[in-house]
Formats: structure tokens, C-alpha cells, sequence
């Protein structure tokens, strides 16, 4: 401590022992003691004196406003706490109109303007055959059945594919029906909507996903309506002359009385029944057997009192609670199946018989928890063909197996703080053809794995762009009877680690009910080595639906790897040699398409 302040110090405790000996003194001695304390705050030694609490006033907006903020999830240690609870219901009540409005609102809103007809649900298709129609005879048939009975009428098969077929008479009496065919034409279901919308102005719901749903809304509103007016309860205050406030409750419900006793000074007193015998009907009752009688003399008492027996309130105010649980997982799979076949024999101008088959299997798991702002989404996908050429056997020309996993939590506005998993690897040994007895690769070799953290921006439920500036990336070939040198890892090494960015696009986009193309783009930079040379991996497919089950699907994959390096060859497909005198290699686009049709399973 320093001279100056040691001073201030020394000059205030002698101010607060000084003493004085006369009443006139008091003014002066408070001066002197005032002095010290202003020349220690301006010094920056200021003293911490109690303060009042200040008195908070809180206009119902505000206090709402606050309220909703504080009773957010982040500020509770348990989203369940009963304060919580209470503390949100009672902000609803001030924060929405009373039950009666909303009853006079729901009485009056005309629940035909919700309906959307059932057929709306379906997509309709025509479906075209012929009937047999027997024309009645021209003339009247005879009363002698004898005499027609040498003319053989046509037997109409049970097959109607078959009618084409039917042959009559060369000879037909004209007093015979003849048969003929009509073309007939049916509306049968091709396909289900799940998402319906109305065209009326005015239509409150974005869409409906089965058919009667305004049904299904008007009666359970009329369920509830009927629930919330049999449960309703009011309280009502009865004063006496001492200004003794006494709560009465009474519910709806006709038939619950309550009893009390009005007592006088005298100390007498009298049974009083009060109950509901509608839901806006107080009903009041004496006692049986209680009869009145004048006194000469009527005295005004305001000591007079009500006595309240204790009833059991839980029965009056019991409330069921609607415990709803969301559904925080939800699922969906989707498997196409395509197979292509080529038949060739004697075919002078050159080919090769085929026969391809391929497989895609999908599988979709997406989280939302909403009290603490977090959604994840999942998806695993396999993705095997094979095709059979000549006298070459069967060989595998499509092999994927991979993950891609997705956890966000709202950060603010449309983006999200995002950490990203991706995987990706093969079923079984793949071979560089026509060699076909070293393998160069098979399950787990190589297998990649990206691994990041950032932001991740959602303009749209269709579309994702994510972007992780802290990602990892790793290259792994385990078997050392693959060679790994063609994945870009060194010689000496199993496996490469690569610490960069990585930014990834995920959209999908429907130009019209039956066209859907999905694009996957994922690009990653090396912060060390060659952070210019961005790894490239893109796949679209385009999806055409043709009915319930087929669709025509075109896949294209592009992979740039600039690790990855592949040797090159000349214009007679001899390799080109280096300056080492080994063969050249160099980087290259990686592309695959397929086209075909596909029968669709989705579940």
C-alpha cells in the first residue's frame, strides 16, 4: 500500500472514533467525515454499500417475453421439473385467449372447407379389354323349339383373353341372339400419394397424408370439446359481513353439492347445500328440516361466518394427463433390383451374348430431438452387380459398401454446428481384367474414412451443404496382398492419414411428380501436401418412375483421387515408359454409368 492511500486510511478511522461535545458540532463532524470517503472514490478506492433491491415491474408482454426465454431447456438441469411445468402452462394461459373464445371459434369454422376427397389420393390408370355382348334375336324365337333346336349357339370361354378366339356359325337363324365384342375400359389404382394438398384458399394444412383426415379432426375435436366441457371447473368467492372470503369450486358435472354451515352469534348455526345443477347454474338449498322464525327484534351481526367443511379437492380437480411420446427415430429402406440380358447367335455384324444383374440396397435413419435442438442423420448403403460375358465367366463390375453419418445442433439461423462421419469400402476381391489372378482389392482393402467438424446450412428440407475445416482423412490397405502404392500410400506404409478440409453437398431436387435426381458431392483439400489437388467423389442418380415397382434409373459416379495413379498408355495401348525406365503413371478422372430399369421395393 502506498503512502497516499495509507494516509486516506489513517484520516477515516480517526474520523469515526472523533466525538463532540456539543449538538452544534454535528454538522461539522459530518462534514469531516464525508470528506475522506469522496477523496477515496475519486482515488479509485470506492466502497461497496449495501443496495436496495430494485423494485421490478412487468408489463403481461414482457413477462411472458421473460418467461418462455427461462424456461427454454438449456436453463434446466431436468426438462421434466415440475416448476417448469407450471411455469409453461401458466404462460399459455396468458399468452393464448380463453377456452370459451376458442369453443365460439371451433363451434363456428366450417369443417367442410378441410376436405379433401379420397380419390385425390390415388394416381388412376386405364386398363382396356373386351366383353361379350349377346344381342337379343331380331325376330321373336318360336314357340317350337324344335325348330331351332339343329343351330348351335357360341360358348362363351371363361377366359376373356380368349374371345378374340370366338367363331359363330356360318349359319345363324335370325331369330337366334348373336354375340359380339365391346371394347370395355376400367379405372384401376396405379399408385398412392403421401402427401395431398387442397386447392381451396384458405386451406390451413400444408398436406394430408391419408384419406379422411378432416373426418378423423372433426371428431376428435368434438371428443375433446366434449372431455374439456364435462371436466371444466369454476371457483366462485362468497363474502361475508366480516369480509371472509370463502373459494367454492364447482364443476360442470350436475349433481356434486357441497355442504357449509353459516353460523350466528349466538353461536347457532345453519346447514346451507351449494352445487351445480348445470354447467352455469349455482344451486342453493337448505337443510331439511330447518325452519325460520321472526324474532320481535332483528339485530345486525357483521361477526356472522361461514364454516367451511374440508372436502377432497383431488376428486373436483382431478385431470387427466395426456402423456404423448415423440418420435424422435424414423426409418425407411429402399432396394432396386435391375437385370439386363443380351442373346446373340449367328449375329454376322459382331457381339457378344451378356447377361447383368446389379443390386441397391438403402437404408435411412434420421433423429430429431427438438427440446435440445439436435438432429442426426444416418444412411448405410450397398451396392453389388455382376455380369456374365461369353466364355470370360462371371465377373464383378459394381462393388460399394458404405456409411454416412450426420450430427447437428442449431447454432443460429439456418446453420448448424455439424460433425460428419463417412466410410466407404467393398464386399469382395475386385481384379484388374483380364487378369484375373491378382486381386487389387477386397473387403476392408482399402476402406476410407473422413472424419470432420463444423457448420452445416440447410436452405431448404431438400438441400445440405456442409463445410469441416478440421477434418481427417485416412486411407487403409491392412492386406499385404493388395498393392497399396495404387491407392496412393507409400511402399513402406499400410495406410495414409490426411488432416484437411472436406465440403460436402447433399441435394435433391423433383422437377415433377415422377422425376426425382439425387446428388452427393464430397471434395477434400490436403492442408499439407498439395492442398490445390482437391479429391473429388460425385455420384447422381436420376430416378424416372414408371409405375408402382419399375423405375428407369441412370447412376453416374466421378472419383478424382490425384494419390491415386494409374499407368499410361500409348495410341497401340503399349504402356509409355518414364525417365527411370519404369512405366508411367498419372492421375486420372475415375467415371462409371449405369442405365437401365430397376424394380423398386421400398419399405
Amino acid at each position: 500500500m502506498n503512502i497516499s492511500k495509507f494516509t486516506y486510511y489513517f484520516i477515516l478511522i480517526f474520523a469515526t472514533f472523533s466525538f463532540s461535545a456539543h449538538s452544534q458540532d454535528k454538522i461539522e463532524s459530518d462534514t469531516i467525515r464525508l470528506a475522506p470517503i469522496d477523496s477515496l472514490r475519486k482515488t479509485g478506492v470506492t466502497f461497496q454499500e449495501q443496495k436496495k433491491k430494485p423494485e421490478i415491474t412487468l408489463s403481461v408482454d414482457d413477462a411472458v417475453r421473460f418467461l418462455q426465454n427461462r424456461t427454454l431447456p438449456k436453463y434446466w438441469k431436468d426438462i421434466d421439473d415440475p416448476l417448469r411445468l407450471a411455469i409453461r402452462q401458466l404462460v399459455f394461459k396468458a399468452s393464448n385467449p380463453p377456452f370459451d373464445s376458442a369453443e365460439i371459434f371451433i363451434k363456428k369454422y366450417p369443417f367442410d372447407s378441410l376436405d379433401v376427397a379420397w380419390d385425390k389420393f390415388y394416381i388412376w390408370d386405364t386398363v382396356k379389354f373386351k366383353i361379350p355382348v349377346i344381342t337379343p334375336p331380331v325376330s321373336p324365337v318360336p314357340v317350337d323349339t324344335l325348330a331351332v333346336s339343329d343351330s348351335a349357339l357360341a360358348v362363351i370361354p371363361a377366359d376373356t383373353t380368349g374371345i378374340s378366339d370366338l367363331i359363330l356359325p356360318a349359319k345363324v337363324s335370325p331369330a337366334l341372339p348373336s354375340v359380339s365384342l365391346k371394347d370395355t375400359v376400367v379405372y384401376v389404382v396405379a399408385d398412392t400419394l403421401k402427401e395431398v394438398t387442397s386447392d381451396r384458399p384458405g386451406f390451413p394444412f400444408t398436406y394430408y397424408d391419408a384419406p379422411f383426415q378432416s373426418d378423423s379432426i372433426k371428431a376428435a375435436i368434438s371428443s375433446l370439446m366434449s372431455y374439456v366441457l364435462a371436466r371444466d371447473s369454476s371457483i366462485i368467492y362468497f363474502t361475508g359481513l366480516g369480509n371472509v372470503v370463502t373459494p367454492v369450486r364447482l364443476n360442470s358435472r350436475s349433481g356434486m353439492m357441497h355442504r357449509y354451515w353459516l353460523r350466528t352469534d349466538l353461536e347457532d348455526s345453519v346447514t346451507v347445500w351449494i352445487g351445480s345443477q348445470g354447467r352455469n347454474t349455482i344451486g342453493l338449498y337448505l337443510e331439511n328440516g330447518i325452519s325460520f322464525s321472526r324474532p320481535v327484534r332483528q339485530g345486525y351481526n357483521s361477526a356472522a361466518r361461514i364454516e367451511v367443511q374440508e372436502v377432497d379437492k383431488s376428486k373436483l380437480l382431478d385431470v387427466k394427463r395426456i402423456i404423448t411420446k415423440p418420435q424422435r427415430w424414423k426409418y425407411h429402406s429402399e432396394a432396386a433390383f435391375a437385370l439386363n440380358q443380351a442373346s446373340l447367335t449367328n449375329w454376322v455384324k459382331g457381339g457378344e451374348s451378356n447377361i447383368a444383374t446389379s443390386i441397391d440396397i438403402t437404408g435411412y435413419a434420421d433423429y430429431t430431438n427438438k427440446p435440445y435442438n439436435i438432429t442426426s442423420n444416418h444412411f448405410g448403403r450397398i451396392k453389388y452387380g455382376l455380369i456374365a460375358t461369353g466364355d470370360k465367366g462371371v465377373r464383378k463390375n459394381l462393388d460399394l459398401l458404405e456409411t454416412n453419418s450426420k450430427i447437428n445442433h442449431k447454432a443460429f439461423g439456418k446453420f448448424d454446428f455439424s460433425g460428419i462421419l463417412l466410410f466407404k469400402t467393398q464386399i469382395a476381391k475386385g481384379y484388374n481384367y483380364p487378369n484375373d489372378s491378382v486381386a487389387v482389392s477386397r473387403f476392408m482393402n482399402p476402406g476410407i474414412l473422413t472424419v470432420g467438424a463444423g457448420l452445416d446450412y440447410k436452405p431448404d428440407k431438400n438441400t445440405s451443404i456442409n463445410f469441416s475445416p478440421v477434418s481427417y482423412k485416412g486411407t487403409y490397405v491392412p492386406d499385404k496382398s493388395i498393392d497399396q502404392t495404387k491407392y496412393g500410400i507409400a511402399a513402406d506404409r499400410r495406410s495414409k492419414n490426411e488432416f484437411g478440409a472436406s465440403f460436402m453437398i447433399s441435394n435433391v431436387y423433383k422437377p415433377n411428380s415422377t422425376v426425382v435426381v439425387t446428388n452427393r458431392l464430397q471434395l477434400f483439400t490436403n492442408y499439407i501436401n498439395n492442398p490445390q489437388n482437391i479429391d473429388i467423389d460425385w455420384e447422381m442418380i436420376v430416378t424416372a418412375k414408371l409405375n408402382w415397382f419399375t423405375d428407369v434409373r441412370l447412376n453416374t459416379h466421378l472419383i478424382f483421387d490425384d494419390d491415386t495413379k494409374t499407368p499410361t498408355y500409348d495410341k497401340d495401348n503399349k504402356p509409355v515408359m518414364g525417365d527411370d525406365n519404369q512405366i508411367k503413371k498419372t492421375a486420372r478422372i475415375q467415371f462409371k454409368e449405369l442405365l437401365g430399369f430397376s424394380f423398386i421395393f421400398r419399405f
